[in-house]
């Protein structure tokens, strides 16, 4: 973490704690001031923030009766992903890193009835990532619109060189699909062990003090490519991806053929991720 980022929670801390700045950063995380000023200005990308109506629409479905069958594709597809990115094993539960995990039904389906379930919901983990919501409500609180939504595809990204690490959108994102660098990514552990194995020179490394998150690999999707996730799990049908807008799209056809669940859908987020039990 450089000295302006420090400098800069230093001052906000110390200004909230005083009653001075918290009204009117409440106000502005309220009402959104921030991201309608960026709207207004058409700066670099991020006015994106939230417009709920995107050109594209990208979404997933995962079948959890494929995973549930498959022993090891979820791991297959942890594995793909946390490579492909980068993201550091800190091998301490407290530190770690996660783009995509996996979690038992009552985590991932709070809201859902636990009782006399399926034991094809049980017995297995579910893959989980961020679900790139509609109506982001990490978008909305980031003073920096160091996250923000891609008008044109609707993926909720990450600019890693904007976050302050001041952790509000982890606050907000009520999927738990945010981590934050509590150590340095590139560093080494205790026994000089590289905390990123293998550096994929293809993408960024990250430094303490930032927040990350799947991104839906929008720098794969750039190239023509389907997300690491996607492409670990090909030929199995678990994980399908593609435009929700598009009718004609493989997930719509899934989609419209299979009853399917989201995650915490009842809080208006709109989630753009899709379980089938």
């Amino acid at each position: 973490m450089d000295i302006k980022r420090r400098e800069f929670l230093k001052l906000a801390g110390l200004s909230t704690i005083a009653g001075i700045a918290a009204p009117a950063v409440a106000s502005g995380l309220l009402t959104g001031d921030v991201v309608a000023k960026a709207e207004a200005s058409g700066g670099n990308g991020h006015a994106a923030g939230t417009t709920n109506e995107t050109k594209i629409r990208y979404g997933m479905v995962i079948d959890h009766r494929v995973f549930a069958a498959n022993n090891g594709l979820a791991d297959k597809c942890i594995a793909a992903c946390h490579q492909v990115h980068n993201v550091p094993d800190f091998r301490n539960k407290k530190d770690e890193i996660k783009w995509i995990w996996k979690a038992p039904f009552e985590k991932v389906f709070p809201s859902k009835s636990h009782q006399a379930i399926s034991k094809k919901a049980t017995d297995e983990e579910f893959l989980v990532l961020c679900n790139h919501c509609k109506n982001p409500p990490c978008v909305r609180v980031c003073p920096t619109q160091a996250t923000f939504k891609n008008k044109d595809n609707g993926i909720v990204l990450m600019d890693f060189h904007r976050c302050i690490g001041c952790r509000f959108c982890m606050a907000a994102c009520p999927y738990g699909s945010r981590s934050f660098n509590w150590r340095d990514p590139r560093g080494i552990d205790e026994n000089g062990r590289p905390f990123i194995k293998e550096v994929n020179q293809d993408y960024p490394t990250r430094m303490r003090g930032v927040v990350e998150k799947c991104n839906f690999c929008a720098e794969r999707l750039a190239r023509g490519l389907q997300p690491a996730c996607v492409d670990a799990a090909k030929g199995t049908g678990g994980i399908v991806f593609g435009d929700l807008h598009d009718a004609a799209s493989e997930i719509r056809k899934v989609l419209e053929e299979n009853f399917t669940i989201q995650r915490k859908a009842e809080l208006g987020t709109n989630p753009s991720v899709f379980y089938i039990v």
